[in-house]
């Protein structure tokens, strides 16, 4: 039997440490194609290219034979997956994986997640995929103690199957490996960031401003993403890409919005 076509692709771009841990560790799972944007695309969220060219071209980082064909792009994660499914793959992958992300993707930083947005692209169109992160910013993190349960996590859904509409948010804490304790299952947290703009002034004397901010955790479960990490686990969430607050309809029914 073939092998299972992988699809890899990431925000930090194709140069990146985390990526090519993924592809490392991809290639001892199944066939992987590599598309990936050609520069940083962190914070991008699901931003696609509309209003400007989008180019691709072939990359070679392994000279090995059996090594993967990788292509960089131009534009944007979703971009990147979107390409992929319609132009540069001869068939449709069996996952998505999306990553290894140099920083945390957990509670609410997945909303504005390129890592993220890519797996949901290609969960959008029917893929089973997954976002890998490592709760290390740095460029020189040590990915290695995430490398078993990157694999782990992929076989077994390549093995069992993703539910339809979900795409998995996996979070790996900044930790030695001997020091996990194991993956678990979690939901989101509740949290937020207090953001603030620093305001600068050029040597030209033109004001610009610089984003900060200050995670604010306001959840105290032990079900959670950010619990999990904090002792030392692997957090898988669950995500949907079916925005629909199901719980609040009846209630916003009882509103008189046909009366005027």
């Amino acid at each position: 039997m073939s092998k299972p076509l992988i699809l890899v692709t990431n925000d930090d771009g194709i140069t990146a440490p985390g990526l090519r841990t993924l592809v490392r560790c991809m290639r001892q799972l199944g066939e992987v194609v590599v598309v990936a944007p050609d520069s940083p695309q962190s914070g991008m969220g699901h931003a696609i290219t509309l209003d400007n060219t989008l180019y691709s071209k072939r990359v070679v980082f392994d000279t090995d034979k059996d090594a993967p064909k990788e292509y960089s792009c131009s534009g944007t994660p979703a971009d990147c997956v979107k390409l992929a499914l319609q132009e540069l793959l001869d068939r449709k992958p069996d996952i998505c994986v999306s990553g290894i992300n140099h920083g945390s993707n957990s509670s609410i930083n997945v909303i504005y997640s390129g890592t993220m947005s890519a797996a949901i692209e290609a969960g959008i169109e029917g893929i089973p995929a997954i976002g890998f992160s490592l709760c290390d910013y740095s460029w020189e993190a040590d990915f290695s103690p995430a490398e078993e349960a990157v694999k782990k996590i992929t076989s077994e859904a390549l093995q069992n199957g993703i539910p339809k509409g979900v795409v998995l948010n996996v979070n790996i804490p900044k930790i030695e490996k001997s020091g996990l304790k194991g993956i678990k299952i979690c939901r989101q947290a509740r949290a937020n960031w207090k953001e603030k703009f620093d305001k600068r002034t050029n040597p030209s004397g033109k004001d610009y401003y610089w984003l900060t901010g200050e995670f604010q955790l306001m959840d105290k479960g032990e079900d959670t993403d950010e619990w999990a990490l904090s002792q030392g686990y692997v957090s898988v969430v669950p995500t949907q890409f079916d925005l629909t607050a199901h719980f609040a309809i009846q209630d916003i029914n009882t509103w008189k919005l046909n009366e005027y």
